[in-house]
């Protein structure tokens, strides 16, 4: 008990923002926004790289008997439930490592830690890729695989949700300046995923192992930022007073100890069971609903403005995980559409299927990133600006949009035919306006509505509900679109996200005030 009153007042220490921020300002924010914003932009250059050619790796390299047997569409449908396992523990891990970082770590171990880990995870990637086709047959290093999306998804557990916790504590909750704060971070984001869109089609055209070694070199250069600029940061991110590592736990073990056999134990098992994805799909409703059940727990035991608060972000979070569970078949289900049904031909030259999943997205974020930000500050100065559980139902109505618009595109691709890739490229538009619309609201939203005591928990149940919804998706998607085709499930998506888009409006006057003043 010592140790978690410790811990709270150090993040309370650390979210008490002095009027003069830590390195000064640029462009009206503090520096330690941009440095935060290079290291997540290389971090998500790893990812994207990773995200873009892991279902066609899977497909082409790792199931590759499967498909020279049975075909592309049950080894599709299989790398799909694959691709929903590995991103259910890339973004459920987070919560574990966020409780670390609150109660032992800090978030800056845990991000150093976290880049670590997934930089070995790319080179163990690469590491199979290459020798795969040598002396060793198809099918024969598969665990080594596995052992690198495990060490991935551990290291993006210490690494992602604590540098979202420290951009928050760069601002009072009642600042502005937090949703631009969190959207220009975003657009870091996307930088990255933009540049891996180059990375991940070279390496579709030239050698697998290209995109690995290119995303592992990526995360040394984010962790090397990291390092030096911590002191644009100041004392934010520490470890908790009283919290060591050489100190020892309730078992009487050094905490490193603990650490590093949880680690250990960790990586392997999760590869095993993303190497069986229905495991994982039955893990996720064991390991969702007693942790939901802890979060309402807690909210009825806090104080009136505190429990609505915490109700707000378990509802919007509950559709978040709606919305995440969809969009990201970017990068399994509407990937392998891309390949399969989609015309990438271009002035007579077929674009590759990473590049052109990747690129769009990104891109447009950048562009439209900026642009957005003004938007909310010019709405907030004219009191015009939607509450945080409105900009969430316009999200999920535009991703509907863009899954409507995807059924239009697989209508028109026979069996032998291809679908104009104008539709293509218009769905992700209407993804990307999606996404601006939720995903940085909801990352400033979790930080400014959160118990202090409580934000890394809260943070890491932001990317919990992303990992049940990306086990969901994946294990019901890729088997219905084997069974009924890309466009039938096109249109089922569309119609069930669009009615959550209306639940989500009529409910927003009600989370609004339940925010008790904070937009």
């Amino acid at each position: 008990m010592a140790s978690q009153t410790s811990a709270s007042g150090s993040n309370v220490s650390q979210f008490v923002t002095p009027d003069a921020p830590p390195g000064g300002e640029l462009l009206g924010h503090p520096k330690g926004l941009f440095v935060l914003f290079f290291t997540e932009m290389w971090e998500r250059f790893s990812f994207y790289t990773m995200r873009g050619i892991l279902t066609l790796y899977l497909v082409q390299i790792v199931l590759a008997e499967m498909t020279a047997r049975d075909g592309e569409a049950v080894s599709g449908g299989l790398a799909d439930q694959i691709y929903g396992a590995y991103l259910g523990f890339v973004y459920a891990a987070p919560l574990v490592g966020g409780m670390l970082a609150d109660r032992l770590l800090g978030q800056r171990r845990a991000i150093y830690i976290g880049g670590i880990l997934m930089a070995l995870a790319h080179f163990t990637l690469a590491t199979h890729a290459m020798l795969v086709g040598t002396v060793y047959r198809l099918g024969e290093l598969n665990p080594l695989f596995f052992i690198g999306l495990g060490l991935l998804a551990c290291g993006n557990g210490f690494f992602k949700p604590n540098i979202s916790t420290i951009v928050g504590t760069l601002y009072r909750p009642e600042d502005a300046r937090r949703d631009s704060a969190f959207t220009i971070f975003y657009m870091g984001i996307n930088v990255g995923a933009c540049a891996s869109s180059f990375m991940s089609g070279a390496a579709q055209k030239w050698g697998w192992y290209l995109g690995y070694l290119a995303a592992g070199i990526g995360m040394i250069v984010s962790v090397v930022l990291f390092f030096s600029g911590r002191g644009t940061i100041a004392e934010r991110g520490l470890p908790p007073a009283g919290a060591t590592l050489v100190g020892r736990g309730r078992l009487r073990v050094p905490n490193a100890v603990l650490l590093l056999v949880g680690i250990v134990v960790f990586i392997p098992v999760a590869a095993y069971l993303m190497s069986i994805p229905r495991y994982v799909q039955y893990l996720s409703y064991i390991v969702g609903i007693p942790v939901l059940a802890y979060l309402i727990f807690e909210a009825c035991r806090a104080s009136r403005e505190e429990a609505g608060r915490m109700v707000t972000i378990i509802v919007l979070c509950m559709f978040s995980l709606i919305f995440w569970g969809f969009f990201e078949l970017q990068g399994s289900t509407i990937t392998r559409f891309a390949e399969d049904k989609v015309d990438r031909l271009i002035f007579g030259w077929e674009l590759p299927t990473a590049f052109v999943a990747n690129v769009v997205n990104p891109l447009l974020v950048i562009f439209l990133g900026i642009p957005f930000t003004w938007l909310w500050v010019w709405l907030d100065r004219r009191h015009l600006e939607p509450s945080s559980p409105l900009k969430f139902s316009l999200g999920l109505l535009q991703l509907a949009l863009g899954f409507l618009v995807l059924w239009i595109g697989a209508s028109q691709a026979g069996a032998d035919e291809k679908s104009p890739l104008v539709w293509l490229m218009l769905a992700y538009i209407l993804f990307t306006t999606g996404e601006l619309c939720l995903s940085p609201v909801g990352l400033s939203m979790v930080t400014k509505l959160s118990p202090v005591r409580m934000v890394g928990v809260f943070m890491g149940f932001w990317f919990l509900v992303s990992a049940v919804a990306n086990v969901i998706t994946g294990g019901k998607v890729g088997p219905l679109t084997e069974q009924h085709g890309y466009g039938p499930v096109f249109l089922g998506i569309a119609v069930l996200i669009g009615a959550a888009a209306v639940v989500l409006f009529v409910l927003s006057p009600l989370l609004k005030r339940l925010m008790h003043g904070i937009k």
